[in-house]
C-alpha cells in the first residue's frame, strides 16, 4: 500500500516548512486542517528548488537542478516519486488540478538563478517575480478555494499582488546576501553599491501599492484560509516597516529580521482582530 509512504511524504513536507521558515510555519498552522497539509506540500516543493539554486553553491547546482526537474515531471506524470517532497506535491497538484504553466514558470525562474545575475529592465524583473512568487500564490489560492474556478479567477490578481509584495520585501531584506554572496541584483536600474534613500523609498512605495491591492483579496478569502494568509501579510508588513526605518546603507550591510517573540505577538494580534472581525 502506498498510503504509508504518502503519510511519510506529508510529514517530510511539513518538517521542511517548520525547519526553513518560522513565519510561514506559524501562518500555515492557522489555516484550517482541511487545507493545511496541501500548503505544506506546495512549500516543500518550492523550498527544495530554491535551496538548490541559492544554498548548494559548493555542489554541481546545474546538475542537481536538472535532476530535480526530471524527478518533478516524472512525479506529476506517474503520480508517485521516491523523493518524499515531490511525492507529496504531486498529490496536491492532482487533487486541485494545479496549472502546469504555473509549475513551469516557477521552475524557469529558479533555473534563471543559476546563471542570470542582473535584471536590467522591468520586463525581466516582472517575469522573474511572476515565476518565483506570483505563481506560488496562485497555487496556494487554488487550494484555498478548493478548486473553485470562478472563485479562483475572481481573486487571481490579488494573489499575484500578494506574491509580488512578499518577494520584493524578500529582495530588500536579503540585499546583502544576494549582492555579496550570490552576486545577484534583481531591482532593475538600481546600483546597489550606491543605493540611496530616494531609491529605497521608491521601491517601498511600489511594495506598499502591491500590499494595498492584495489586502482586498485577503478579505474575500474563504474562512478556512483568511486568518493564516492575513497573519503572513501582517508579518511582512512589519518587516517592510522595519526596512523603511532602516537607513539604506544599513540594509546593504545586514539582514533585517523580525524576532521570534515579535512574530508571536503579531500572531496573537492577528488572531484577536480575526475573532473580533476587524481585519
Amino acid at each position: 500500500m502506498k498510503s504509508l509512504f504518502d503519510i511519510v511524504s506529508q510529514k517530510v513536507s511539513r518538517q521542511v516548512t517548520h525547519s526553513y521558515s518560522t513565519s510561514f510555519s506559524l501562518a500555515t498552522k492557522l489555516l484550517a486542517g482541511s487545507i493545511r497539509q496541501d500548503i505544506y506540500n506546495i512549500y516543500g516543493f518550492v523550498r527544495l528548488a530554491d535551496e538548490i539554486v541559492d544554498s548548494f553553491i559548493e555542489y554541481p547546482q546545474a546538475a542537481l537542478f536538472d535532476d530535480f526537474e526530471k524527478q518533478l515531471y516524472d512525479a506529476l506524470h506517474k503520480r508517485i516519486s521516491l523523493n518524499p517532497v515531490l511525492n507529496a506535491f504531486q498529490e496536491t497538484y492532482h487533487k486541485y488540478d494545479l496549472d502546469i504553466n504555473a509549475v513551469e514558470a516557477f521552475m524557469a525562474s529558479m533555473r534563471a538563478d543559476l546563471s542570470k545575475k542582473i535584471y536590467e529592465d522591468s520586463q525581466e524583473y516582472q517575469k522573474y517575480i511572476y515565476g518565483s512568487a506570483d505563481v506560488v500564490g496562485l497555487m496556494c489560492l487554488k487550494v484555498f478555494v478548493k478548486g473553485d474556478e470562478a472563485f479562483y479567477n475572481r481573486l487571481k490578481n490579488k494573489a499575484e499582488k500578494l506574491g509580488s509584495a512578499f518577494q520584493k520585501v524578500n529582495f530588500l531584506r536579503d540585499l546583502k546576501a544576494d549582492h555579496e554572496l550570490l552576486n545577484r541584483s534583481y531591482f532593475p536600474n538600481v546600483n546597489l553599491d550606491n543605493m540611496d534613500e530616494m531609491t529605497k523609498e521608491k521601491l517601498i512605495l511600489e511594495i506598499e501599492a502591491d500590499f494595498r491591492d492584495a489586502y482586498q483579496g485577503i478579505l474575500q478569502l474563504p474562512v478556512e484560509a483568511r486568518l493564516g494568509v492575513y497573519t503572513a501579510y501582517v508579518y511582512y508588513q512589519r518587516l517592510l516597516r522595519k526596512l523603511k526605518r532602516t537607513p539604506s546603507h544599513q540594509i546593504k550591510t545586514r539582514r533585517i529580521r523580525v524576532p521570534n517573540y515579535e512574530k508571536i505577538g503579531l500572531l496573537a494580534q492577528s488572531y484577536m482582530r480575526y475573532r473580533l472581525n476587524i481585519l
